[in-house]
């Protein structure tokens, strides 16, 4: 992948990948809205912005740092009120295909102003934008020009795109911010807001307690497959597998924990691989947890599984993923899935685990429809 950025801005201008020939233009710029002159201001539940959001005007021109080594490149734009850094990995796999956006905001200067992130691109998306639902649907949306400014924003938990019959493009983050897309190709993100009064609403004060708070995002442009067709017209949307797997990069990193430097009792383990075999691509494994006894507060020899298969568009490429992704078509074999322990017990349950859902299977194989969520009470021996 290639990137181009704005040599007085600092900011991203367009993307090409390995792939194609031609480039993809996405403009990125920051945005400020005001506020209502009128009685009627924007508080903390209401958003009530003066008209359409005005370019951020800097006091100086930014400071441009450009880092170029094996592992990454990356280009960040000092400006007073937001530090915009946009990375691009040299590395195989799922870490390489999407740009690594980070967005330093301090607006605590500002009075009755929101900060806001622009995102311009060709894509004909025919007013039709995408937001998920808690990170588990994807629904579309559409711009309606009868309805004011405020009331084409939709909260956005985890990702939302736009597209049209050849490309998508995603914005995946890292938290739950408001989304639009105001015009044809393109998306806009609130990244903070400072308003000084109550909106009336219950909280009694306004949004004054602003922090330098640093937002998170993914930017993955995806081309479709050669005979696949664009579904707008369904009240559904599905991401793709790259953009399933992207999603997850961003928002369930591995957690490396500090370890005392006390002298441990014998050797340390210099792996620990508990799984057999990789879960399929299109599975999720939301938690995997020992349950705890009834008599007493002791652990139990049972541990609650709880697995999620998502839905994907499967008409999107998904090349050079530097690893071996399949899908099973729903089945995952659980006697063989864990390293060195079977299956000895196993029950459906509902997602509460308080009810029993069947009786035990003699069978470790488990079997989910797409969009479903399966908790399981097991034994491991």
């Amino acid at each position: 992948m290639q990137v181009w950025f704005s040599g007085l801005t600092g900011l991203l201008k367009s993307i090409r990948r390995v792939d194609e020939e031609h480039e993809q233009q996405v403009d990125m710029q920051v945005l400020v809205y005001g506020t209502r002159t009128s009685k009627d201001k924007s508080g903390a539940y209401l958003f009530l912005p003066d008209g359409e959001a005005k370019p951020y005007v800097p006091k100086e021109p930014p400071v441009l740092r450009v880092t170029e080594g094996p592992f990454f490149s990356e280009v960040v734009a000092y400006y007073e009120h937001i530090h915009q850094a946009v990375r691009l990995y040299n590395l195989p796999g799922v870490e390489g295909l999407s740009l690594d956006i980070s967005s330093l905001v301090d607006i605590r200067d500002y009075v009755n102003k929101e900060l806001a992130l622009h995102i311009h691109t060709d894509i004909d998306s025919q007013g039709i934008f995408f937001t998920d639902l808690n990170g588990f649907q994807v629904q579309p949306r559409r711009y309606l020009k009868k309805l004011p400014l405020q009331a084409n924003f939709y909260p956005m938990p985890v990702m939302a795109y736009i597209q049209d019959a050849q490309k998508r493009l995603t914005l995946h983050t890292a938290q739950a911010l408001g989304v639009s897309s105001l015009k044809d190709g393109q998306l806009e993100v609130i990244l903070d807001r400072r308003l000084m009064q109550d909106d009336n609403r219950g909280l009694g004060q306004g949004l004054k307690d602003n922090k330098r708070t640093c937002n998170r995002f993914r930017l993955l442009l995806e081309r479709r497959t050669v005979g696949s067709e664009v579904q707008d017209s369904h009240s559904t949307s599905y991401p793709s597998l790259l953009s399933h797997l992207t999603s997850m990069y961003l928002n369930a990193p591995a957690l490396a924990l500090p370890v005392a430097r006390m002298q441990l009792p014998g050797p340390g383990l210099r792996s620990f691989h508990p799984l057999a075999s990789s879960l399929p691509c299109d599975f999720h494994l939301l938690n995997l947890r020992t349950l705890q006894a009834e008599e007493d507060t002791l652990p139990s020899a049972e541990t609650a599984l709880i697995l999620h298969r998502k839905g994907f568009d499967c008409g999107l490429e998904a090349k050079n993923l530097g690893f071996n992704c399949t899908t099973s078509q729903g089945k995952v074999a659980l006697g063989s899935l864990f390293h060195g322990l079977d299956v000895v017990f196993l029950q459906p349950t509902s997602l509460t685990l308080l009810y029993p859902l069947a009786s035990p299977s003699n069978s470790t194989d488990v079997y989910l429809e797409p969009m479903e969520i399966a908790t399981f009470r097991l034994r491991l021996g």
